[in-house]
């Protein structure tokens, strides 16, 4: 296949023999999957599964973990494709942030007129489900939508306006707004909404206690994530060091978080950039994943020696003061001595990891800020068109193969602030997101679903090398007045 460094953008073609700086040929080492249990991830013990029972044997082991993570294989033909988009809700008449009161409001509103069931904590709503899709609710009270699991970006693309419609539906009933942007541009922290969900106020201690930027991470963000299938542990493997090394180049197409109280905050990305600085044992680049050694044993290692933010029991949740999922396997604790470990701990331990890429049962793209709708379905596309095109996936690889450690960390710590702008190998980084981006395109033209048009959004960017934070901060310093008042119209869904 040939590819080129080319200001043409999508429809370039591209010469590899111009490309030797990037790119070097190697032979990744093949593994296969372990599937060889089920564990029942709702019982609270290990069991294997039959056709007509479920039967108790002895308790959870490291051996359990890894058989969680494998049992996510699936075969090619049932990948799908999850999205995951969060947006800030806020007064239109004082652009203040929505209060839970007015949450609760829109959440019972969505619920009884589109046929939602409500999630309730402690007597109060915190989250809709409807079958596989649920709106559920950050620490500052973003909306998210955690999309069901479907086989085209149509339809993902569908269900976001959807969801969208039911949204504004209520919401507009209430003054109330929606925002796409990855950070929130004007309130305070004081200023937020507390949602009051048990386990956000252990994540929060954590978050605030690890590092200087967690008392803002979770409150004050937006992402959009898409979920993406894996059929072996060596597609896992191939999948997570492609993604991994190649987020930054998301965080600067989707770069939309430029500013902080009302002002510039010196980023393209603050949403980004303030992940640096938060817990950095469970944030950031994880380098393992490049090892000789990764692959789902090795995730388990590093799952296991980190703290535990919580433990739930008995709809209550435990203060874990620090003790790692090691510790609590093994039975080195002394207050939850009478506890033991679940799959459901080890699943809910999992979900407080927060790298650029994340293992679940699937992976999951964590690097692109929150946008505009067209921006919310070119995710998706981006990666599906990357990662579910073995032509494309390989090309990928065999790019990113002498890639260093420093220089991957390098454009994780400075894309967030020069965005395509940034310099590597002496080429700005514009020139490696057109490769990607031409990449993306050929392997969803081979996916035949006539998905390439939902590009158009990304090859504009990369065509004109200006981001979306960087259109907000000229119209800030142009039509605007110097206010970042008139984004909340701009960008308002």
């Amino acid at each position: 296949m040939a590819l080129l460094l080319s200001s043409c953008g999508v429809g370039a073609m591209i010469n590899m023999d111009a490309l030797k700086s990037y790119v070097s040929f190697s032979t990744k080492k093949s593994l296969t999957c372990k599937r060889s249990k089920i564990v029942a991830s709702n019982q609270g013990i290990k069991a294997t599964a039959s056709a007509s029972a479920v039967v108790v044997t002895e308790p959870l082991t490291k051996e359990d973990l890894i058989t969680y993570f494998a049992s996510g294989c699936k075969p090619k033909e049932m990948w799908r494709i999850g999205t995951e988009h969060e947006k800030f809700g806020f007064e239109v008449k004082t652009l203040r942030p929505m209060k839970y009161e007015q949450i609760t409001s829109l959440l019972n509103g969505i619920s009884e007129r589109f046929n939602w069931d409500k999630v309730m904590e402690n007597g109060k709503v915190i989250g809709l489900k409807q079958g596989m899709q649920n709106i559920s609710l950050e620490p500052g009270g973003q909306l998210e939508l955690s999309g069901a699991p479907l086989e085209t970006l149509h339809q993902t693309c569908d269900e976001l306006h959807s969801h969208l419609y039911q949204v504004k539906n209520v919401a507009e009933e209430l003054g109330i707004g929606f925002i796409g942007i990855g950070f929130e541009p004007k309130s305070c922290l004081e200023d937020g909404t507390i949602v009051p969900k048990r386990r956000y106020d252990f994540i929060r201690d954590h978050l605030v206690r690890s590092g200087s930027s967690g008392a803002d991470v979770m409150p004050k963000t937006c992402t959009v994530q898409v979920n993406l299938d894996y059929s072996s542990e060596t597609d896992m493997i191939r999948k997570f060091r492609a993604s991994l090394a190649l987020q930054p180049i998301a965080t600067a197409l989707f770069a939309n978080s430029p500013f902080s109280n009302g002002k510039p905050n010196g980023f393209l990305s603050m949403r980004s950039h303030l992940y640096i600085n938060t817990d950095k044992n469970r944030t950031g680049m994880i380098p393992f994943v490049f090892d000789d050694s990764f692959g789902f044993e090795r995730y388990v290692e590093y799952a296991l020696d980190l703290p535990m933010c919580f433990l739930h029991r008995n709809k209550s949740y435990l203060n874990c003061r620090g003790m790692t999922f090691r510790d609590f396997l093994s039975g080195k604790n002394s207050h939850l001595s009478n506890e033991q470990p679940t799959i459901n701990d080890w699943e809910n331990h999992t979900g407080t990891i927060w790298p650029e890429v994340r293992l679940k049962k699937f992976l999951e793209m964590r690097g692109a800020d929150g946008g505009p709708l067209k921006m919310l379905c070119a995710l998706p596309a981006f990666w599906v068109g990357l990662l579910y095109d073995e032509e494309s996936l390989q090309t990928i690889l065999d790019m990113i193969s002498d890639w260093t450690t420093e220089e991957r960390e390098m454009l994780r710590t400075q894309v967030p602030i020069t965005g395509l702008k940034t310099m590597f190998r002496d080429r700005p980084l514009k020139d490696v997101a057109e490769i990607v981006i031409k990449l993306a395109t050929d392997g969803l033209e081979r996916r035949g679903y006539r998905e390439t048009g939902f590009l158009e959004p990304l090859a504009e960017v990369v065509r004109t090398g200006v981001t979306p934070a960087e259109k907000l901060l000229e119209l800030y310093n142009g039509d605007w007045g110097e206010s970042v008042d008139p984004l909340f119209q701009e960008v308002q869904y």
